[in-house]
């Protein structure tokens, strides 16, 4: 097995690893090249903090691993604000050696001292892989919970109804009686899908609802930030991975989530809500339609990502643990 090492982000096409992500257990939409090619046009400074690094075997790209270069300071590409998941992707039956021949190749390398690797769950491979190539080169290694570490993720039945009959009776009671009061005091709701002509008025509606929160949330879509997202419904829109969901009452849109569906598994990545309505809860109403259109959609698994908010465990959701890896010569 071979490695070889890139630093022109024309490679994000040319040696596209699609394939490889979705080949993957650990793959995830964070791992595709289209993702991180966005990130690194919209976050990073400059072609030389980019780092790509390929597998081949017998002719035959079997891994790949993006990175990002800070000073002296390796990085998986792809910052923790926005990129829940991050690392490795290979075929399954070349995993091992590559980490491996990753970690071999690295330590040749003289532009780096210290490996920050974030993002990497504690139940795939390569957290552990990666700790016992490192080690093997002599490196420094440490294994920490990250930033945020639980994502709490909720496999999903063939239906909404053994969705909710699966779960205990207070939680199931809670969701339909959110529904209903909903109903009830502010009259019949829908739920609203973006498409390619609604794409900019809905996104303007989210941006405005996520700018009057509260707290982090109200200044998380600064300008930059904005245009990211934008760029994210402008190319995975179109593709059926990007989703922009409201709840629409008396013709007002009153809670909406951004999400990505991708292999079979739907992503919970973004929400926000009106205040004002705060006390009919439109945002757990919405969550619950998510979890109903993803099983509706064949998904079999709804990933609510990093952050361990008491809301998410109301859902049915277990706790996933999301660690890094701190790797020094």
């Amino acid at each position: 097995m071979e490695i070889a090492f890139s630093d022109d982000g024309r490679d994000f096409v040319r040696r596209d690893w699609s394939t490889l992500v979705t080949a993957d257990p650990a793959g995830t939409f964070f791992h595709t090249p289209q993702f991180l090619k966005l990130y690194w046009e919209e976050f990073v400074e400059g072609q030389e903090q980019l780092l790509l690094a390929f597998a081949e075997e017998d002719g035959a790209q079997v891994g790949a691993v993006a990175f990002e270069r800070s000073g002296a300071r390796l990085r998986f590409l792809g910052g923790t604000e926005v990129t829940d998941y991050m690392g490795p992707v290979a075929l399954p039956e070349a995993a091992g050696g590559f980490a491996k021949e990753l970690l071999a190749a690295l330590e040749r390398r003289d532009d780096w001292s210290e490996a920050d690797l974030r993002g990497l769950p504690e139940d795939r491979q390569w957290l552990q892989r990666l700790a016992e190539a490192a080690a093997a080169q002599g490196f420094h290694v440490e294994m920490a919970d990250d930033t945020n570490g639980i994502a709490p993720f909720l496999p999903l039945p063939g239906s909404y109804d053994e969705y909710l009959n699966a779960l205990p009776a207070k939680l199931r009671h809670e969701i339909r009686r959110k529904a209903r009061k909903l109903e009830a005091e502010a009259g019949p709701y829908r739920i609203c899908l973006a498409h390619a002509d609604t794409l900019g008025e809905y996104l303007d509606r989210f941006v405005d609802l996520h700018k009057r929160s509260d707290g982090p949330k109200g200044v998380f879509l600064q300008p930059g930030m904005e245009i990211f997202f934008r760029r994210l419904g402008e190319e995975f829109l179109p593709r059926g991975i990007f989703n922009l969901t409201f709840i629409e009452v008396g013709g007002e849109k009153v809670a909406g989530t951004v999400g990505f569906r991708f292999e079979g598994i739907s992503y919970l990545y973004n929400s926000a809500f009106d205040r004002s309505w705060r006390r009919l809860s439109p945002g757990m109403v919405l969550v619950a339609e998510d979890i109903r259109i993803a099983i509706e959609g064949g998904c079999r698994g709804f990933d609510m990502l990093k952050g361990e908010y008491e809301y998410k465990y109301r859902f049915g959701a277990h706790p996933r643990y999301i660690k890094r890896l701190a790797i020094s010569r």
